[in-house]
């Protein structure tokens, strides 16, 4: 892979994508793992419908849509068997003040844009930060946080050089834009911690799905979400999750970690976002053609 300089920041060019959409082995396995996941009665004499995905996540594996996301067909359900997640558009890597400031003005621009068209916009968001081993020493500050809005980029932004520039406070500020993630309630009270600055517009994708799946509350985590959703395996290697994020330079497996899990919270909140609630479903699974039973 080859870095590349644009708009004052790294680009990394694109990875090799040898795989294909979804097939239409890929879509029943996905309407399985949901159809498993809800605990919904039967219609009384006449078999469930079969669901369709969100015209959401069709567009997104349509083949000629550009930078699809990288995925190829899955022959199990043993996480060890499933195909890897991973994000196939290009990694915009910021580690200076100007660098991020830049990337953060770029940013607000497509989104501004997509505001036009759109009426919410999403994107994918977590944060990385160095842990501690040793008893009564905090953890480090928020070291790198990223951004991913789209199948074609997703910015990482190594703050613990640049700190955070006020064209990105605002944008972490903008309760119009929504952040999606697993857990990102705790991500946004560590950055208020850390930085004094107040992250609006979180949903967090655990609650998102125990809305969809029902069958109780679940703490769902960004790697079971996919597994179970997508049928696809999101590695989370010690050696990187646990290591140094500040380090002066991200190496090239930090970067492809760090922009593979915004594009999942990204890719599974379009994939479950059309999908009816659990209670509506639960309450229509009663009727049949209108008719109470």
């Amino acid at each position: 892979m080859k870095e590349e300089e644009e708009g004052g920041f790294t680009r990394l060019a694109s990875f090799a994508c040898d795989c294909e959409p979804f097939s239409e082995e890929d879509i029943e396995a996905i309407e399985a793992s949901i159809s498993n996941l809800r605990k919904k009665r039967p219609f009384s004499h006449r078999s469930p419908r079969r669901r369709r995905l969100p015209l959401s996540l069709h567009a997104l594996q349509h083949p000629n849509a550009a930078a699809a996301a990288s995925f190829s067909p899955s022959r199990g359900y043993s996480s060890m068997r499933l195909p890897v997640m991973k994000f196939s558009g290009e990694i915009m890597y910021s580690r200076t003040f100007d660098d991020v400031e830049k990337a953060a003005t770029k940013l607000l621009k497509i989104l501004e844009d997509k505001k036009r068209e759109m009426t919410r916009i999403a994107v994918g968001f977590d944060i990385e930060w160095r842990p501690t081993f040793r008893k009564g020493v905090p953890p480090g500050k928020v070291a790198v946080m990223q951004i991913c809005g789209d199948t074609s980029h997703c910015h990482v932004l190594h703050l613990i050089h640049s700190g955070i520039p006020r064209n990105l406070q605002l944008l972490l500020e903008d309760p119009t834009v929504l952040k999606v993630g697993a857990g990102i309630g705790g991500d946004a009270g560590k950055i208020f911690r850390d930085y004094n600055i107040s992250v609006k517009g979180v949903e967090d994708l655990s609650f998102h799905a125990n809305q969809k799946l029902g069958g109780g509350p679940l703490k769902w985590g960004l790697a079971s979400l996919t597994e179970k959703l997508l049928s696809r395996q999101l590695k989370k290697p010690s050696k990187i999750r646990l290591g140094n994020w500040e380090t002066p330079v991200l190496s090239k497996e930090q970067l492809e970690y760090a922009a593979t899990d915004a594009f999942a919270s990204w890719y599974l909140y379009q994939a479950i976002k059309d999908l009816p609630d659990a209670q509506e479903v639960t309450v229509k699974s009663g009727e049949v053609d209108g008719v109470p039973q």
